[in-house]
């Protein structure tokens, strides 16, 4: 599995799409049976409560897309802060199990592990 992290609007769609992955093949926030889940931060979002949840489901898929939440403003809600721990802490687990680790800033894929 790649994961590919970066702020919002950093190019992760288009480095996806650059690897040969077509629309139809990402699923933008859900889980289906397609092979990229984008927008990893938002199923969080919905139940933060069940993230743990999620690992194995991900695990399976080629590629799982996530926005940076953590260099940005801290959320008002502690709901809000509650989802926005607990995909820090999905994401930390996914990349120990990850194949590669790609961040994008300005467009610019940096390979951070792999």
């Amino acid at each position: 599995m790649v994961l590919v992290i970066g702020g919002a609007g950093s190019g992760k769609l288009d480095y996806v799409k650059s690897l040969g992955y077509f629309t139809e093949e990402i699923a933008d926030g859900l889980i289906d049976d397609r092979k990229v889940v984008y927008h990893l931060q938002n199923i969080v979002f919905d139940d933060p409560d069940h993230a743990p949840e999620l690992f194995e489901q991900l695990l399976a898929k080629e590629v799982v897309v996530c926005d940076e939440g953590g260099s940005g403003s801290i959320p008002l809600s502690l709901r809000d802060r509650q989802a926005r721990e607990a995909t820090g802490r999905l994401c930390i687990r996914l990349a120990a199990r990850a194949d590669r680790v790609v961040r994008l800033v300005c467009g610019i894929p940096a390979v951070i592990k792999g």
